[in-house]
C-alpha cells in the first residue's frame, strides 16, 4: 500500500532556496519546521501559504499583535485547523499559484512546477520576506515579514483563510507597515 504522505525530497535545489538559513532568524526557521511538519501531517504535497500562516500564528506573538484581538485569532485557528478536515479539501492535490508562473496542465509534469515541497506562492513569499527584511535594513525576516510577503499575494490561500475570518488584508499590511521591528525577536509566547 502506498503512503498517503507525499514525499518532500530535502535534496531539492528550490527546497534549499525556499529555507535557507540566509535571511532567516531562528523564529522564522521554526515557522518554516512547523509549515513543513503540518502539510506532511495534512497530506500536501507542497508548504502553501496557509501553513506557513498556521505556523507565524502559533509562534510568534509579533504576528499575532498585528493580526487582532484573541476572538478574531480564534476564528483564524479554528478555520486553519478545520483545513485537513473539511475546509481547504478543495486544495489538496492543487498547486497554489497566483498565475504569476505559467500554469501547468498535464498533471504528469506537475513536478516541473512543484518548486521543492513549497507553493510558487510561498516560495516567492519567503523570498519577499527577505528582501523586506533587506530593506528594513536587518540581515534576517521576521514573521511580520513574511506575513506581509503572504497577504501581499490576493490570491494566496492564506489571504482566503484571513478573508472568512474576517482579516481584511490591506489592513493588516497597514499595521504590519506600523509595528514593523517592535516584536522582532520578542522570544514571548504566541497567541
Amino acid at each position: 500500500m502506498q503512503s498517503r504522505i507525499p514525499r518532500q525530497p530535502a535534496d531539492d535545489q528550490g527546497l534549499r532556496k525556499a529555507d535557507d538559513d540566509a535571511g532567516l532568524g531562528a523564529e522564522l526557521a521554526a515557522v518554516v519546521a512547523g509549515a513543513r511538519r503540518r502539510a506532511v501531517r495534512d497530506g500536501d504535497r507542497q508548504i502553501d501559504t496557509a501553513h506557513l500562516l498556521h505556523s507565524l500564528l502559533e509562534s510568534d506573538p509579533g504576528v499575532c499583535a498585528v493580526i487582532g484581538d484573541a476572538p478574531q485569532i480564534a476564528r483564524l485557528l479554528g478555520y486553519l485547523v478545520q483545513r485537513s478536515i473539511g475546509y481547504g479539501l478543495r486544495w489538496q492535490s492543487t498547486v497554489e499559484d497566483s498565475g504569476a508562473m505559467a500554469v501547468v496542465s498535464d498533471p504528469k509534469s506537475a513536478e516541473a512546477k512543484d518548486v521543492g515541497g513549497w507553493s510558487p506562492l510561498a516560495a516567492t513569499a519567503m523570498e519577499h520576506a527577505r528582501g523586506r527584511a533587506w530593506r528594513r535594513g536587518v540581515g534576517r525576516a521576521v514573521g511580520t515579514d513574511l506575513l506581509a510577503a503572504i497577504v501581499a499575494d490576493p490570491e494566496a490561500r492564506a489571504v482566503e483563510v484571513l478573508a472568512r475570518a474576517g482579516v481584511r488584508p490591506a489592513d493588516l499590511l497597514a499595521r504590519i507597515d506600523n509595528h514593523t521591528g517592535e516584536y522582532a525577536g520578542d522570544g514571548g509566547a504566541a497567541c
